[in-house]
């Protein structure tokens, strides 16, 4: 009695493993990161003007209080085609999970089926006393189920469900770099746009001297090789002009595929410009986690991309274990349509069958190594991945304070150059100096004014690059936490 007793509970037992099921393949856990406990307390040499970073939005392009910067990149981020394939790519891999997950249920699905036969009369099986002609109308409601013993497809729906977090992290990703692509390419169009002033102005100064000289020739007061000099450099200033009209043209066509504008405005419509004021140096807050940079978009896209490849193997491993396939269909059937419906004409079946691989000559195997080394890649390439952020953000740290003192070094230097210009001029005008010294004095101080304005955009390029580093705004996770 006890022994018949114990082994009803153990096969009871064993039932209710089999209903509940189980997922083999391993669990996903965290890898296990060495990451700094905070971020370092700013620089000694950071001006005393910087303003702390720890209450920056997700619009972190605000800072540069230009309204028509925020205006443009609220249109890219409605029109920009990467934009457009990103989100699409969500609704691809949405799609896919709710397959993905219809694994997991059962199939049913209705079928009618009528057909009319005759049979021949003088033919190897005759029939005998059946009409030769023949109807027969059939119509079920047919189910199958495969049992998730093993977890082969709960695997695969967390494979797809983290697929998606692939697609929705990837298109943040998309959404981070068009902002700072769009903050960048218009500073660098604002900065096109100044180095023209100062090349058109260097090339009315040169003009009028070339003008001035072309009297004092005449008046045989000036020698001709000053003259020529003068030329030479009057049609350097207009060559270099062309140059950077070209380059504008070229950053304000390439500004407006960004922005997802149709052809024809690219080629007919010019792109708006503001006037921002100056920026000033952000600090990242000392005390602020170091582990909050993991919630980079596209951090999260590789752990993402791991936890799907972990779950992949759960779903190889599953193949080695047998399933358990349950058909059953449910209706009626008659040689007359209008008893289809009857009674009588009713029919069932319920069946159910076991697959056990046997031998498939090591595709299983095989199988199951390619998803272990498919983990093992996202693995290396998330810790890649970790490790690249962090030195995004220690790099763009550095540019951001080392674009602050280049912009300092070029103001001081085109003011110096200024001075020196006129005092040139004055000992040129004196007899003091040759025309060839006002010439290196002047082409230095064009090569400064443009290099400053070439500083100026690069602190604030800078500046986008440590959001797009540390992905984004961070104040409600900051104070949350």
């Amino acid at each position: 009695m006890n022994r018949g007793l114990t082994r009803h509970r153990l096969a009871m037992s064993f039932a209710a493993l089999l209903l509940a099921g189980c997922s083999v393949g391993p669990d996903y856990r965290w890898p296990d990161f060495d990451l700094p406990h905070a971020w370092r307390a700013a620089p000694a040499s950071e001006p005393a003007s910087a303003r702390p970073a720890d209450r920056v939005g997700e619009r972190w392009w605000t800072l540069y209080a230009d309204p028509v910067l925020d205006r443009l990149i609220d249109e890219a981020l409605q029109h920009n085609a990467d934009i457009a394939v990103a989100a699409a790519r969500v609704v691809e891999a949405r799609a896919l999970a709710s397959i993905a997950d219809a694994a997991l249920y059962p199939s049913v699905y209705g079928q009618f089926s009528g057909n009319r036969t005759k049979s021949s009369a003088i033919g190897p099986f005759p029939l005998q006393g059946f009409p030769l002609t023949q109807n027969d109308y059939r119509a079920t409601l047919d189910a199958s189920y495969e049992i998730d013993f093993w977890g082969k497809y709960r695997r695969t729906s967390e494979a797809a469900r983290a697929d998606l977090l692939v697609a929705e992290s990837a298109g943040e990703t998309v959404r981070l770099s068009l902002a700072a692509q769009v903050a960048q390419q218009y500073f660098a169009l604002l900065a096109a746009d100044a180095q023209v002033q100062v090349t058109k102005r260097t090339l009315g100064t040169r003009g009028e001297t070339l003008a001035l000289f072309e009297k004092r020739v005449q008046a045989g007061t000036l020698a001709e090789y000053d003259l020529h000099q003068a030329q030479a450099e009057e049609s350097a200033a207009r060559s270099q002009l062309a140059s950077l009209r070209q380059a504008q043209d070229r950053l304000e066509s390439a500004l407006a595929v960004q922005l997802g504008r149709s052809p024809r405005a690219v080629m007919e419509s010019g792109v708006e410009r503001g006037s921002p004021p100056p920026v000033t140096d952000l600090v990242v807050p000392a005390g602020l986690p170091s582990d909050l940079l993991l919630r980079r978009p596209d951090l999260r896209q590789a752990e993402a991309e791991l936890i799907a490849a972990n779950a992949r193997i759960g779903a190889a491993r599953a193949e080695y274990f047998p399933s358990v396939g349950l058909t059953a269909y449910l209706g009626s059937e008659s040689v007359s349509f209008a008893r289809l419906f009857s009674g009588p004409a009713g029919i069932f079946q319920f069946a159910a069958t076991l697959t056990q691989p046997l031998w498939n000559a090591g595709r299983l195997r095989a199988g199951t190594q390619v998803s272990e080394a498919r983990r093992d890649q996202a693995l290396a390439s998330y810790r890649k991945a970790v490790a690249s952020a962090f030195k995004d953000v220690r790099d763009t740290l550095a540019a951001q304070n080392a674009a602050r003192q280049v912009l300092a070094a070029e103001d001081a230097r085109a003011a110096a150059l200024t001075q020196a210009l006129g005092q040139a001029r004055l000992r040129f005008d004196t007899g003091i100096a040759s025309w060839l010294d006002v010439l290196d004095v002047e082409r230095n101080l064009l090569a400064a004014e443009l290099a400053r304005i070439d500083a100026e955009r690069a602190r604030k390029a800078a500046l986008a690059d440590l959001f797009k580093a540390l992905g984004g705004g961070w104040a409600e996770t900051a104070s949350g936490g």
